[in-house]
């Protein structure tokens, strides 16, 4: 199948979907409808911006706004102790990577050839543990450091993209891979920056606009057990508008039955520049069937998920940035597959998020960022009800940074939730240059989750939510170094954290076990976490360097008689060593070779191996590519049941051409 019939294929998909059951609903049609909406206003707002850019750059006098933000980095590594940044629309409350925390930046367009999902991006921080049900990134939890798959929030550009319905589908992104240029994942609280959920710690997806001139990038891959990939990213870049195009389809038949899956995902996004600054208008969606044997029972069941995604973000001048994004997700579960009639349950969720936001310099080293926020969601279900709710926040950070050897910041939130209770976030963070090469940095920070509606008002035979769940509240500390020699071959970062949570939200049984006792959901008065980080890059050479880093956590008893479901399924240990090199010799020169072999330890079981190879040529338009999945070909289970698929080979071609 080409690329082009894929991206057409896209919202006809055949290969999994139950007989007789549409394609698009009601519902759909409507939020088409709402994404048209912002697409036309979206453009006829860059296109009378376009105008002004170009009737000022005739009379000499244009201009353009800049807020500095997070951008790719020219040179990155596991642990940075100073960042450059390229100037984007986005406005953070304040740059992960500026926040003397523990910040994590990865680029997934500069890692390892034929990578299809932020999933497996981020299985190179030990940090975050994840839980798939199968390949592609198909439904896939995300927890870190010893948290729960609900306590970690994922951004795009900023913006929240947490499912309201369960933290289950908080990885089910609608922005294919080939469009992220960047990935910062923060480890610990960040509230106070992001509101709520951030209690583990934040990932930002994070886009960029293309480089000058026209560009495309193909790739068309095959593997074992039916096994396909296409991937597009096509740019346009001239004057004061850009635009980049992408989509991605891959396919499996699965490795055993009903285990097949299918992930599709189309964005658009463009930027004009103007007096005000830089406009950006995102639309994105995917279409995600799946088979799900095994993944909630011994039940041959089968699932699929939508997406959609639009924002626009704009520059208000220099200092000053407005963003909105508005994000629904249908969830369709089928206990038995090809029976909906006997157990069926619809899921439709929608959420929005509005931001105001300023950066003042105060002073030659000292930052003061502010805003306003506000973001609400609901639920349509047939077995959850109909629900909504909405926040507001207010939050401000004080940046003093070169204070002698030292830095601080410090920062607060407020957050008026629906019904008029408020959540307090505070946080602080200092680092301290005890040599030129070697720095201190420690930060304490609050942290809150509200419940999910699967939390509030599930209920069946095994399952029972509780409407009067009150919301999380945490505190996280940390404290550590980095330390870079001059050489520049060796940075190495050691960091010990703890978190102690308040009400967490878990789902327990009563000891001693009675007969059919339904896991029960309920707020745990205190839980603590408790463990330490360490990751080391040595430089060999110019193109060749190694990652070494390792997390542990430990999570403290349960108070009272209780079993719990989820407060204890965390890697208590989780170590990742990686190898990136170009091969030697002159042909070898073309070639580049990337190894990563991850090391898990769940709580309560024993260690496995995952070992990926991948080796690609590095130039030219016709780029060959080979990727060795689980090489060990380990039997391993993420989430407990649900077995994984054992080796996979992966190859195809890639095309890479360029216009300027």
């Amino acid at each position: 199948m080409d690329l082009v019939y894929s991206l057409n294929y896209l919202w006809q998909d055949k290969s999994i979907v139950v007989p007789g059951r549409a394609l698009l609903d009601d519902g759909d049609m409507k939020t088409i409808g709402i994404a048209s909406i912002c697409l036309l206003s979206a453009g006829f707002v860059v296109a009378s911006q376009v105008v002004i850019a170009q009737q000022d750059a005739s009379n000499g006098t244009s201009q353009s706004g800049t807020t500095q933000a997070q951008g790719a980095q020219k040179k990155v590594t596991q642990t940075v102790l100073q960042q450059s940044v390229e100037v984007t629309t986005i406005a953070e409350p304040l740059p992960m990577a500026e926040s003397n925390r523990s910040v994590l930046v990865l680029l997934p367009q500069q890692g390892p050839a034929g990578t299809d999902s932020v999933v497996d991006v981020l299985r190179s921080d030990p940090s975050l543990n994840l839980q798939s049900r199968a390949g592609g990134g198909v439904q896939a939890d995300l927890a870190i450091r010893g948290t729960t798959f609900e306590q970690s929030l994922v951004m795009v550009n900023g913006l929240r993209v947490d499912d309201p319905e369960t933290g289950h589908m908080n990885l089910d992104i609608p922005v294919p891979l080939d469009a992220i240029t960047r990935v910062d994942v923060l480890h610990g609280s960040g509230s106070t920056f992001y509101g709520s959920d951030a209690i583990g710690g934040a990932v930002n997806l994070l886009t960029s606009a293309p480089d000058a001139g026209f560009s495309v990038v193909a790739r068309s891959g095959a593997g074992n057990y039916g096994s396909l990939e296409e991937h597009l990213r096509a740019s346009y870049s001239a004057g004061p508008f850009a635009e980049t195009l992408t989509g991605a389809r891959d396919t499996s038949d699965g490795f055993m039955a009903d285990r097949n899956y299918s992930s599709n995902a189309v964005a658009s996004e463009s930027w004009a520049k103007s007096r005000l600054g830089t406009t950006d208008v995102l639309l994105a969606a995917s279409d995600r069937p799946y088979g799900a044997n095994d993944f909630y029972g011994a039940y041959k069941s089968w699932e699929r998920t939508k997406a959609w995604l639009a924002s626009i973000q704009q520059q208000l001048g220099e200092k000053t940035a407005a963003s909105f994004g508005y994000r629904r997700h249908s969830d369709e579960y089928v206990l038995l597959e090809g029976q909906p009639t006997f157990y069926e349950n619809n899921h439709i969720t929608t959420s929005y998020e509005g931001a105001v936001r300023r950066t003042d310099e105060l002073g030659k080293n000292t930052t003061l960022s502010y805003g306003l926020e506000e973001s609400g969601d609901s639920i349509r279900s047939n077995s959850l009800g109909v629900h909504a709710r909405n926040q507001g926040a207010g939050y401000a950070n004080l940046s003093l940074r070169a204070m002698g050897r030292a830095s601080l910041s410090v920062g607060a939130r407020e957050e008026i939730l629906s019904g008029g209770d408020a959540v307090f976030s505070p946080s602080v963070a200092a680092a301290y240059e005890l040599t030129s090469t070697v720095r201190l940095r420690a930060s304490a920070g609050h942290g809150f989750r509200l419940p999910t509606y699967i939390d509030l008002y599930y209920a069946d035979p095994t399952t029972a939510g509780n409407a009067d769940l009150k919301p999380e509240s945490s505190w996280s500390y940390e404290g550590g170094l980095d330390w870079k020699p001059a050489s520049g071959r060796l940075t190495l970062t050691a960091v010990g954290f703890r978190l102690n949570e308040k009400d967490a939200i878990d789902y327990t049984k009563t000891l001693p076990l009675t007969i059919n006792e339904p896991w029960q959901a309920i707020n745990v008065p205190t839980l603590d976490i408790s463990g330490a980080e360490a990751s080391a890059r040595v430089r060999i050479s110019g193109a060749q360097w190694i990652d070494l880093s390792y997390t542990a956590a430990h999570s403290g008893n349960l108070p009272g008689n209780y079993l719990s479901e989820y407060a204890f399924n965390y890697a208590a240990q989780n170590s990742v060593f990686g190898w990136t090199s170009q091969l030697p010799g002159a042909w070898g020169k073309q070639l580049s070779a990337h190894t990563q072999v991850n090391v898990v330890q769940k709580t309560g079981f024993t260690a496995y191996p995952l070992w990926d190879v991948s080796v690609a040529r590095n130039t030219g338009r016709i780029r060959p590519y080979l990727r060795l999945l689980n090489l060990s070909n380990t039997g391993y289970t993420e989430i407990v049941g649900v077995p994984m698929q054992g080796r996979t080979v992966m190859g195809g071609m890639e095309l890479n051409w360029r216009r300027r």
